[in-house]
């Protein structure tokens, strides 16, 4: 428990709930329900085990920071994710509800866990270190199989380092989110194009004789897709989404729509991870993901 003035509120409660959702206990010494649910509260801190962090503000004596929040009685709690207000009670609550509470907002041991796991396995990424990242991704999905975006890291991942089969097995829990999921069906569709090279023997003959169909017949549309998933398959994202470009240039709904959709999945591929800012900041953008994103919009309203 910390307790907060206008001074340190930036740091400690806007700052804070960027990576751990922070609860905001207002009372004043005089108030007997405060006192209650004061012992309340830091229980449940100790009981949740850092995965919220309870502040407390005096609001006798931070009528301001009262006041921004339209304090009206106290004690009342506002709950705080990335920045902002999600959530609150007044009153002095029995000990049950405020579990209840927090249990609507906070991540439950596993998902926190599942969470530093994913944030560890991105630091090791930056650092160059596929192996510990791996590690840490495999140990997030198995901790908490939900974490969608500890399973799209993981199966990427593998992915990237042609462990196909490992990949599918990943997948196979969510396969049927990719009709729906974004990321999901990105990552079926690099599955697809991987497959689809393999029934080419010889990669480079085969571009090679897209090459030649396209050379021929700048419409050949099929053979402009093939040669995207090949490189799809290969990993050269930029190559393909100007190969599907091309496509989307002249014939924008080709094939339901076809080209649009994979090149949009890839741009879910290659997008790194958002940084996380504090509120009212914008996180800055990829320059390749922004560029190819323009590109994208430029074509499709023309």
């Amino acid at each position: 428990m910390i307790d907060v003035t206008v001074e340190n509120f930036e740091t400690e409660v806007i700052a804070a709930s960027m990576s751990t959702p922070v609860l905001v206990d207002f009372w004043a010494p005089w108030c007997a329900p405060c006192k209650t649910l004061g012992p309340i509260l830091e229980k449940l801190e100790t009981a949740f085990e850092g995965r919220f962090k309870l502040v407390k503000i005096d609001s006798d004596q931070e009528q301001q920071l009262a006041g921004a929040f339209g304090i009206r009685s106290i004690p009342t709690c506002i709950l705080l994710i990335n920045g902002q207000p999600v959530d609150g009670f007044q009153g002095a609550l029995p000990e049950g509800q405020v579990r209840e509470f927090l249990d609507k907002h906070v991540p439950s041991a596993e998902e926190a866990e599942a969470l530093v796991e994913e944030e560890e396995a991105q630091d090791a990424l930056a650092e160059g270190d596929t192996d510990t990242a791996l590690e840490k991704l495999q140990h997030a999905v198995a901790t908490d199989p939900a974490n969608d975006d500890a399973r799209f890291d993981y199966i990427k991942l593998l992915l990237q380092l042609g462990r196909d089969d490992d990949a599918k097995v990943a997948f196979a829990p969510v396969i049927a989110k990719a009709a729906t999921v974004r990321k999901f069906d990105a990552l079926q569709r690099w599955m697809n194009a991987i497959d689809f090279a393999a029934t080419h023997a010889d990669a480079a003959v085969a571009q090679a004789a897209f090459d030649a169909q396209i050379a021929a017949n700048k419409r050949d549309f099929d053979a402009r897709f093939g040669r995207a998933r090949l490189l799809i398959a290969a990993q050269r994202w930029t190559d393909a989404m100007d190969e599907l470009l091309d496509i989307l240039m002249r014939d924008k709904a080709w094939s339901d729509d076809l080209a649009r959709k994979t090149y949009v999945a890839i741009l879910e591929l290659i997008e790194p991870p958002k940084v996380k800012v504090a509120d009212g900041q914008i996180p800055p953008d990829d320059p390749v993901v922004s560029t190819y994103r323009r590109r994208l919009s430029s074509v499709i309203l023309s």
